[in-house]
């Protein structure tokens, strides 16, 4: 069957509310702008300004919030087919402080977690090559048991999964249930992005990236991007082992948010065109760098022979 769609992105849809003043605490911000957010939205929106095809498979209000992101993710070339707009759940809403580090944040979550399998049909895994989820999708019934049987479906269908681990004991406070839930994603073999700030907040301490590495490799990863912000990347991939690579110094950053998603979409961008992990990580890492310089979402015109 012919693969119509690169990625399907499962997760979180919502409303990023992200603070004016730079490096101020939510408590001392007064204004606030509007963006479309949520990680596995940010990627389909990225993935598709970099010309793959993507679905986003997610829910939200009925209501003014929910037909604003449909709008936008519409203007920005996401199938939008398998998105739920729900009557009884308002569209959830997160307010973000902007960050030069690690941002803040407070999340009001109401429609985003509720995913149904309807939602996936076997119909759509079939038609593509990338399942992709978060750690944050995961964190709540009935996404979490949605998520878990869709993705191992579409490993059983030849799909390469993939997950942001984006974990936050704020959002999933039981970390017992989110390692379980974990190591169950890990048996599709996903491939893995990760950050310090998130195995921090995974393991309740500071961890050798040794450890991490072979931690999730033995769960089952095929690679693992573990991102280390100014300090670069560390790549463990199953054919090539662990390697270390700088970042990129970039000047004037304006906004932190979603930087991480770009670096991801950069990744999975090369996977798709068969490129080596390390060829991956440059693409994943001018992303990133493009984003840090841009306030929202990333702009249009990326010249992909630049990456």
């Amino acid at each position: 069957m012919e693969k119509t769609i690169d990625i399907i992105c499962t997760g979180e849809l919502l409303i990023d509310y992200i603070g004016n003043e730079l490096n101020t605490p939510i408590s001392k911000i007064e204004n606030y702008n509007r963006f479309l957010g949520g990680s596995p939205t940010n990627v389909a929106i990225y993935s598709a300004k970099l010309g793959l095809k993507t679905i986003l498979v997610a829910s939200c209000g009925n209501d003014g919030l929910g037909h604003f992101m449909i709008e936008k993710l519409k203007e920005n070339n996401v199938n939008t087919a398998q998105i739920k707009e729900l009557d009884n759940y308002p569209s959830s809403i997160i307010f973000v402080s902007k960050s030069s580090a690690t941002p803040e944040f407070i999340s009001y979550r109401q429609a985003d977690y509720h995913i149904e399998e309807t939602q996936i049909p076997d119909s759509l895994l079939e038609e593509a090559k990338i399942f992709h989820t978060t750690c944050f999708a995961l964190s709540k019934n009935p996404a979490r048991e949605t998520i878990l049987k869709k993705a191992k479906k579409a490993s059983q269908l030849g799909l390469q999964t993939s997950i942001d681990l984006n974990y936050s004991d704020k959002i999933w406070p039981d970390r017992k249930e989110a390692m379980e839930t974990i190591k169950e994603y890990m048996a599709t073999k996903p491939l893995v992005k990760l950050s310090d700030d998130d195995c921090f907040r995974l393991f309740n301490e500071t961890k050798s990236d040794d450890y991490i590495l072979n931690f999730f490799s033995q769960l089952g990863a095929k690679t693992i991007c573990l991102t280390k912000g100014k300090n670069g990347v560390v790549l463990w991939d199953s054919n090539i082992g662990t390697t270390h690579k700088k970042a990129p110094f970039v000047e004037n950053i304006k906004d932190t948010t979603g930087a991480g998603d770009a670096f991801w979409t950069g990744f999975l961008y090369g996977k798709l065109q068969e490129k080596e992990p390390l060829e991956c990580i440059d693409i994943a890492q001018k992303l990133a760098s493009i984003k840090l310089q841009h306030l929202g979402q990333l702009p249009d015109n990326i010249q992909l022979e630049n990456l």
